[in-house]
């Protein structure tokens, strides 16, 4: 099995020991994002909204500097620090996924990385 390592200007740069995705012959495996500005590196403000838009766009950068898109994305993993932003991380997130949306799961975390208040992980069919 083949390895490749993705890596687009378009999403931050990784913020520690790991690729912003891992592409094999079959599925393109993307590290969580979370709401940081690709061109300095800043934690993006705003509300819950926002932030998940700005994570997602990210996350589209990568996907398709992998060679894939939105709309091969099998399975999603999105991490709230508080549950009670689901509703509106879910609305912005319906946006990306219009029809045929991807396996997901959502869970509730401690904290995320550099105080970010959502982060979204993705796999995705080449």
């Amino acid at each position: 099995m083949t390895r490749e390592i993705v890596h687009t200007a378009g999403a931050p740069k990784a913020i520690g020991p790991y690729s912003q995705a891992i592409k094999t012959e079959q599925f393109l495996f993307c590290s969580g994002q979370t709401p940081l500005e690709p061109e300095s590196g800043v934690m993006a403000e705003g509300d819950i909204g926002e932030l998940t838009r700005r994570v997602l766009n990210n996350l589209k950068a990568v996907v398709e500097a992998g060679g894939s898109s939105f709309s091969k994305v099998v399975k999603t993993t999105v991490f709230l620090v508080d549950m009670n932003d689901f509703a509106a991380m879910n609305a912005v997130y319906a946006e990306f996924f219009p029809e045929n949306p991807p396996a997901r799961s959502t869970i509730q975390v401690a904290g995320l990385p550099r105080g970010a208040r959502v982060e979204i992980e993705l796999i995705a069919q080449l």
